[in-house]
């Protein structure tokens, strides 16, 4: 789906226009992207929990010519889904 669906989306079932759809979209975006920065995680709840992982520096291979590499150390974005989620999306086990 895209934005521009999810809003169109958003807007039939809440009842407002398109363009305070997408400005609500954008400002959860951007609420989001706040949050990851100060915080380093934020849990949405039934939905999961988003988190900034640290990897640390390692040796890789280079696949064509098997020479080792160094990779450096970054900082990865990671979702959860909550088991809400998952119950709901693929069943009880």
């Amino acid at each position: 789906m895209t934005q521009a669906q999810v809003a169109g989306h958003l807007a039939d079932k809440v009842g407002i226009t398109k363009k305070q759809a997408k400005a609500a979209l954008d400002e959860l975006s951007g609420l989001i992207v706040k949050e990851l920065k100060r915080e380093g995680s934020l849990r949405l709840a039934g939905l999961g929990v988003f988190r900034k992982r640290k990897s640390k520096a390692r040796t890789g291979r280079n696949p064509a010519t098997g020479e080792a590499i160094k990779i450096p150390a970054r900082t990865r974005l990671r979702f959860t889904a909550a088991k809400a989620l998952k119950d709901s999306v693929l069943g009880t086990r």
